[in-house]
């Protein structure tokens, strides 16, 4: 036996078409959601990009160090101080590829870049900004590139620690953006980008594919010419004991930390040698060591 019919609610006909409506705004809603209020660039220097929200996040204070504080690094330092200038001033430039030795100051070298020309500018300090995209969020460049396309600024957007394993496809976005899509990299706007890999990937890699592939040397073009599509690269090598004192030294000077240059030159050398590596960061670790016994603290490095 079925149940008996249940009496329909009387519900009157406005109610029912504001229903529709509303359900129809939600329906469209999320079809096209609404545009987001355009950053406001003149609020910073520095943005981090955020693309699970689509937006950029400013840094009031970027972490970095003055340029006369790098050293060993001369050759690299003017070239791309060089090509920032002119990417700066509306000029051709170059998308680069600093690699090499780790703690030899490439990222640092590309946030005191930025510093020092966006200062040299004169009457259009603050029209260079730079923009910093993680590792992982490179897949969402054509997101980043659409926000920054047609903006009244110049962006040094710039990826630290950049490389691809295996089964890493977000390499295809990076391509495209550099040179391969249909619209490209927007004028405003160029890639700089940190790695320890020339190419990007690691040399197993490389090896894995030329031995499984039908066509050897076609299975890792693909993935090999993305470092291609960098007009620079800048190598970094590991420094010389000259150099490393000279880093030490200088952070030394720099803070007035009060040692005498024998002390200095043995327990540097020593720090050096117990960490199997002479470099940048380990020339100013051991100073922030040094700092600490002596009980000086440590000034601004920043420019």
């Amino acid at each position: 036996m079925s149940p008996p019919d249940r009496p329909k609610p009387d519900v009157p006909a406005d109610v029912l078409e504001r229903i529709a409506n509303a359900l129809e705004r939600l329906a469209l809603e999320r079809l096209a959601p609404a545009p987001r209020p355009a950053p406001d660039f003149a609020a910073a220097d520095a943005f981090v990009w955020y693309p699970d929200a689509r937006a950029l996040a400013a840094v009031p204070r970027v972490n970095r160090v003055d340029m006369s504080l790098l050293k060993g690094i001369d050759r690299v330092r003017d070239i791309l101080m060089e090509n920032t200038e002119r990417f700066a001033r509306g000029l051709p430039a170059n998308n680069v590829l600093l690699w090499g030795a780790r703690g030899m100051g490439k990222s640092s070298l590309v946030k005191a870049a930025h510093a020092a020309v966006n200062r040299g500018l004169g009457p259009d300090a603050g029209l260079l900004k730079l923009v910093e995209i993680h590792r992982e969020d490179i897949e969402s460049l054509p997101d980043l590139m659409a926000l920054l396309r047609g903006a009244p600024y110049r962006f040094l957007v710039f990826c630290d620690d950049l490389s691809f394993d295996a089964e890493d496809t977000s390499y295809k976005s990076l391509k495209a953006v550099l040179e391969g899509g249909i619209e490209g990299r927007p004028d405003n706007v160029v890639l700089y980008a940190t790695s320890n890999r020339r190419h990007l990937l690691a040399r197993e890699m490389i090896e894995n594919e030329r031995s499984s592939a039908i066509n050897p040397g076609e299975a890792v073009e693909e993935k090999v010419s993305l470092s291609d599509r960098f007009g620079l690269w800048l190598g970094f090598h590991r420094c010389s004991q000259d150099e490393f004192l000279a880093m030490v030294e200088g952070y030394v000077a720099h803070h007035k930390v009060p040692v005498d240059a024998e002390t200095l030159r043995r327990e540097s050398l020593e720090w050096a040698t117990t960490r199997g590596s002479r470099s940048g960061r380990v020339a100013w670790q051991y100073v922030q060591d040094l700092a600490g016994r002596l009980g000086v603290t440590l000034g601004d490095t920043k420019s």
